[in-house]
């Protein structure tokens, strides 16, 4: 691989890696620049860099490097960046790789603050942006723009899945500990509605900042409520620590649940199964679905020693996805590449009848699973029962819900 380096850069940690092929002589096509760009811009080091960070980056190289590493006859460059989870940083970033970088598509983006900044950059300079790290609906509703798209999950489908589960098991008394940023908010809302909607009442709710190591207030005050259901509103780092304290506590062996609205394969496997075992769960992807889930992600093991999570599956899909409607539009250009995108059903080792809905929302199925015992896993990884399938039409937020403006007819 050929490195190559970008001017204006220096207020991220910036790693590039170009993917070339041969022309072999084809026509050329309508691409910018003679190369198409993809950049990846994600949390690298910090608290959500196990579910997305270098491993999203690695995900994104196979797609290419599995198209065969160039579209409409010219080479895919692959260019990635750590947003430190600064919503500035992933504003400014975003502003030179569309400029300067010539960037045609930024992907991953998540957490949800960063990702909001950047979709609005993309609108801005007519590039396209796929958020696959972040949960927050306001990208498919207030916040929606024609040039993005949401493709993994978000926090209606995570809480729909978790919250109904839960209820229907009569579990009726909520209380929430809740990261206080928008995709928390986001989160805690959504999950209050699918619980007051089927019977049950919300007793307490409690917040906590951003990357928190200590959970022991939150934790004996929701003890103290007598609550059913201890829901955890947040994701990554924050969600471990607090299932940590749970556990000192001895709170997720008691009468009380704990429920992690958002929890991921990295999180459990830095929890182990002694710990999170019985846990249940929303996922959009596990690796050992099928032969084709399990072939790639040996493959991505084998890369990154780590098998991917639901959100660098969605990475390596949503790229795939990508250069295949620019293949199709015979251009880089975003409208038409959007118009493509949406027009093209998703079926991969991803999703299974995908498709992008007028409001850049990806609906695919989701999952209701559950964390095994130790003694139920097998292998390392080995981690979830799948219990449920929630339909992708159950599994989202209706698009005649929703306020996204680009909605002309909701039926």
């Amino acid at each position: 691989m050929n490195q190559i380096t970008l001017s204006k850069l220096g207020r991220a940690i910036l790693t590039t890696a170009v993917i070339t092929a041969a022309t072999n002589g084809a026509q050329a096509a309508n691409v910018s620049d003679e190369v198409v760009r993809i950049g990846v811009m994600t949390d690298m080091s910090g608290l959500y860099a196990a579910q997305n960070g270098p491993g999203s980056v690695e995900a994104v190289k196979m797609a290419v490097e599995d198209f065969g590493g160039k579209v409409l006859g010219k080479p895919i460059e692959v260019i990635s960046a750590n947003h430190q989870n600064r919503a500035d940083t992933a504003s400014s970033l975003a502003r030179e790789w569309f400029s300067d970088g010539k960037v045609d598509m930024i992907g991953n983006l998540g957490p949800s603050h960063t990702a909001l900044a950047v979709v609005q950059r993309a609108e801005a300079s007519n590039r396209i942006a796929i958020s696959t790290g972040a949960a927050t609906t306001k990208l498919t509703n207030d916040e929606c723009t024609p040039n993005s798209v949401h493709y993994v999950y978000d926090t209606y489908a995570m809480a729909n899945g978790t919250a109904h589960a839960l209820v229907e098991q009569g579990k009726k008394t909520w209380t929430f500990i809740t990261v206080d940023y928008v995709f928390g908010r986001d989160l805690e809302r959504d999950a209050i509605a699918v619980v007051e909607s089927n019977g049950g009442e919300v007793l307490s709710k409690l917040s906590h900042p951003l990357k928190t190591s200590d959970f022991t207030s939150q934790m004996l005050t929701a003890q103290a409520s007598g609550a059913e259901v201890i829901a955890l509103a947040n994701a990554g780092g924050d969600t471990i620590n607090a299932i940590m304290t749970a556990s000192e506590f001895n709170i997720t062996t008691s009468n009380q649940t704990v429920a992690a609205l958002v929890l991921f394969l990295s999180d459990v496997h830095s929890l182990g199964l002694e710990t999170a075992q019985g846990l249940m769960l929303t996922t959009a992807w596990y690796w050992d679905f099928s032969n084709e889930t399990r072939k790639w992600s040996e493959r991505f093991l084998e890369r990154t020693n780590n098998m991917p999570s639901d959100a660098q599956a969605g990475d390596y899909s949503s790229t795939l996805h990508y250069l295949r409607a620019v293949e199709a539009a015979g251009t880089d250009e975003a409208s038409a590449v959007m118009a493509k995108m949406k027009s093209m059903p998703i079926n991969d080792m991803f999703a299974t009848n995908g498709q992008i809905r007028e409001d850049g929302r990806m609906v695919h199925d989701m999952y209701l699973a559950q964390v095994k015992t130790p003694a139920e896993s097998k292998r390392m990884w080995d981690y979830f029962d799948i219990i449920a399938t929630i339909p992708a039409e159950d599994a989202f937020q209706p698009i005649s819900k929703g306020n996204c403006r680009l909605v002309t007819d909701t039926e």
